[in-house]
């Protein structure tokens, strides 16, 4: 049997008058990787920020972990420990190391001791294949460097979910590959995660769920063979034929 991890039930979302999520429901199993596809202001960014309470929905259930989450009640910052988020900028501090960038939020909100931290961190750097880069600046490094640091900090938090919001949409082509590459790892070893991409081969490769957005709505899901040879609803045809 899957063990369902995460449950959204009828999430709606506006922004002034623009409906941007409408009755989106969507479950995820433990270890499952389901990749969220759809042109731009399909709704899907918006549907991650609201997973782990960056936007809050303006009605609508998300249950992670069994618990439902009441956000005016519970602590954001517990429910955010469970579920990392890598963005499409990286966000790192620009002051602080590599090391360092990855330590600072175990140490805070983990309360590891840095020794601990330090440790936890290197070996998250050697996941990402950055052990040789701990002492160096951000800027020091190339755009795909630095996704592969926000995805060790992000792991670092040791995480039930991976949320991914377009992480290779900053990059020049050509570093696309080596922060896919880390992502494949994750799926390999099991992380559940949920991917916002316009990468379709890395879609086909890696989901074990495609899910297809359009105004705000799923309208189809299905395996990556499903959605992308046999898709049934012709919004989704017309998207793949758009962009394949």
């Amino acid at each position: 049997m899957s063990e369902e991890i995460l449950q959204v039930n009828r999430l709606n979302k506006s922004f002034e008058r623009t409906q941007v999520l409408n009755n989106v429901n969507l479950s995820v199993n433990k270890n499952e990787v389901v990749c969220l596809i759809g042109s731009s202001g399909s709704g899907k960014s918006t549907f991650l920020r609201c997973l782990n309470f960056l936007e809050f929905p303006d009605s609508g259930e998300i249950t992670i972990l069994g618990r439902t989450i009441q956000p005016k009640q519970d602590s954001l910052n517990e429910i955010r420990q469970k579920l990392g988020m890598v963005f499409q900028q990286f966000n790192l501090f620009p002051h602080k190391t590599v090391l360092e960038n990855v330590t600072e939020a175990p140490m805070l909100v983990r309360k590891l001791s840095k020794q601990q931290a330090v440790k936890e961190a290197k070996d998250m750097l050697g996941k990402v294949g950055l052990s040789d880069k701990e002492n160096d600046f951000p800027s020091r490094l190339s755009g795909g460097q630095q996704q592969r640091v926000a995805i060790a900090r992000a792991l670092a938090m040791k995480p039930e979910i991976m949320l991914f919001d377009e992480p290779t949409s900053a990059l020049d082509p050509e570093l696309v590959g080596e922060v896919l590459q880390v992502i494949k790892q994750l799926a390999k070893e099991g992380m559940t995660m949920i991917v916002v991409t316009h990468e379709m081969g890395f879609a086909r490769e890696v989901a074990d769920r495609v899910v297809y957005m359009h105004e705000g709505k799923i309208v189809e899901e299905g395996s990556p063979s499903d959605i992308f040879d046999h898709p049934k609803e012709e919004r989704t045809r017309a998207f793949l034929s758009s962009i394949l």
